[in-house]
């Protein structure tokens, strides 16, 4: 039967390999139907039904293509460079998380990996992007915050001067967490309830003792029991590792290899990490964790061939 254990599944891999590496090159001009049919082999009368066939496969495991051409005109497609494993593996309320810590970040480069530009993002999550008070304000707010700026606002009926240390967003509020000057407890404000909101030079806050903000990198989020995770990679790809993992806690050279060790909170962030870097890594243990990913691919493997 078609997906069946005993049958071959890597030449339906390699297919929608082929097609979406062509669509990834092809950017934002997009690939026409004809020669997507070529690549991946496909001829006869139900050519174009075979190709849909496998444009839907991808669509299904996340990818975003459009048929970009006029109507009335043969199919060209585009496929959007968008971070898709995070998409369909994160739960909704991990997705909104990973949102706000874009948002907190600065970061547009990775807010467009996630599909999260103004044309891009799905309606389903567009209100996680938003806030009470205009953008501006907050931006401000956030500015303080990562260049450590004294921060003045009107608050409560007077004017506050503080020393900032995170922001975060809690049942649909966003928080700042800062100390006044000339105190020495740190305090929440309401940023919705703040007016008049400005910041002086970077470097003009003293640093926050106490509570620590949480962790930014997904990897650390408290989501399941910590477990030690190590990779084996050559010391080549250390660059590229440490891009997606993060700093390990611990790292050993063995010849041209290394092996790094992290602590990890969030199985399912781990995961989507490792199938970005690929063959670059291997995952050494634990070993119930490999045996984990080799079965999420058996299962995707077996889903495209259906």
């Amino acid at each position: 039967m078609p997906g069946g254990p005993g049958r071959d599944q890597r030449a339906p891999m390699e297919r929608l390999v082929r097609i979406a590496a062509v669509l990834k090159v092809a950017g934002d001009r997009g690939v026409g139907a004809d020669k997507l049919v070529r690549v991946a082999g496909f001829d006869g009368e139900e050519a174009m039904d075979q190709l849909a066939r496998e444009l839907r496969h991808l669509r299904n495991q996340g990818w975003q293509i459009d048929n970009i051409a006029d109507p009335g005109e043969p199919g060209r497609y585009r496929m959007v460079t968008v971070d898709n494993r995070l998409r369909v593996r994160l739960t909704p309320a991990q997705q909104r998380a990973l949102q706000r810590a874009v948002l907190l970040a600065d970061r547009q480069e990775l807010g467009q990996r996630l599909g999260l530009t103004a044309d891009q993002t799905p309606a389903e999550v567009t209100p996680s992007l938003r806030t009470s008070e205009p953008d501006d304000q907050l931006a401000t707010v956030l500015s303080a915050v990562r260049r450590r700026c004294l921060l003045r606002f009107r608050y409560g009926g007077r004017t506050r001067q503080v020393h900032p240390e995170s922001v975060r967003h809690q049942n649909a509020r966003w928080y700042l967490r800062a100390v006044e000057v000339g105190g020495d407890e740190a305090k929440l404000f309401v940023v919705a309830r703040m007016s008049e909101v400005e910041r002086d030079a970077p470097g003009t806050a003293d640093p926050v003792e106490g509570e620590r903000t949480l962790a930014l990198h997904p990897m650390q989020w408290k989501v399941d029991p910590p477990v030690q995770v190590t990779v084996r990679l050559e010391a080549a790809y250390r660059l590229d590792t440490e891009h997606w993992l993060g700093t390990p806690a611990d790292a050993r050279e063995d010849g041209d290899e290394l092996e790094l060790t992290y602590e990890v909170t969030n199985r399912e962030a781990l995961k989507v990490r490792l199938y970005d870097l690929g063959s670059r890594v291997r995952l050494v243990g634990p070993e119930d964790l490999r045996k984990e990913l080799l079965d999420e691919l058996a299962t995707v493997a077996e889903g495209a061939n259906r």
